[in-house]
């Protein structure tokens, strides 16, 4: 059996579980971190950033199922689907910063927040990115339409060829996400 099959990467038994728990990622850490790393410097050329990817998947691997057998039978299909959407949500949280600071940079000088605020507001768009990516793209769209662009439930029902109910549920939803990653910050401060 190769390195890359299936069980090198399960804990082969309770007591070697016990002993190291995390033997099963540190063996797939060990086999492919660095492919890993350069298929992601090769498909976002920087090293940098591959780098930091790299490292979040196998983070994400950890925290994911803490001491659990790692059940696929195609590891590098497995890692790079994780990198790859750690890199989408690198390019939109990038992506959403870039559009705040053009924002900033259209401000007067006396009217532009702290550098302490602006680092709040980014960390507090990112999260609302976070939410209204778990959203239904019809819901997310109404959501942004209502927010962002001032569209009456009429208006967005009509442009997204909807009812007005239909509008009314897809904003309560995203509401509700809303709220509770208010209530979530609220526990965390």
């Amino acid at each position: 059996m190769n390195s890359h099959s299936y069980l090198s990467y399960t804990v082969q038994s309770t007591s070697s579980a016990n002993r190291h728990p995390n033997q099963a990622i540190d063996q797939l850490y060990s086999h492919h971190h660095g492919w890993l790393q350069r298929w992601l410097h090769k498909r976002l050329g920087n090293a940098a950033d591959a780098g930091d990817l790299a490292q979040d998947t196998f983070v994400r691997l950890l925290s994911s199922a803490p001491g659990e057998p790692l059940n696929f039978t195609t590891p590098r299909a497995y890692l790079a689907t994780i990198a790859n959407r750690l890199s989408i949500n690198l390019y939109r949280r990038r992506s959403l910063e870039q559009a705040y600071l053009a924002t900033l940079a259209q401000t007067p000088e006396d009217l532009a927040p702290s550098p302490e605020h602006q680092a709040l507001v980014l960390e507090a768009l990112d999260e609302i990115d976070q939410v209204l990516a778990l959203l239904p793209a019809k819901s997310r769209q109404a959501f942004l339409m209502a927010q962002l662009e001032g569209y009456t439930q009429e208006e967005i029902a009509r442009r997204l060829s909807l009812s007005v109910r239909s509008v009314q549920r897809y904003l309560a939803r995203a509401f509700e996400e809303c709220i509770v990653l208010a209530s979530q910050g609220a526990r965390h401060e």
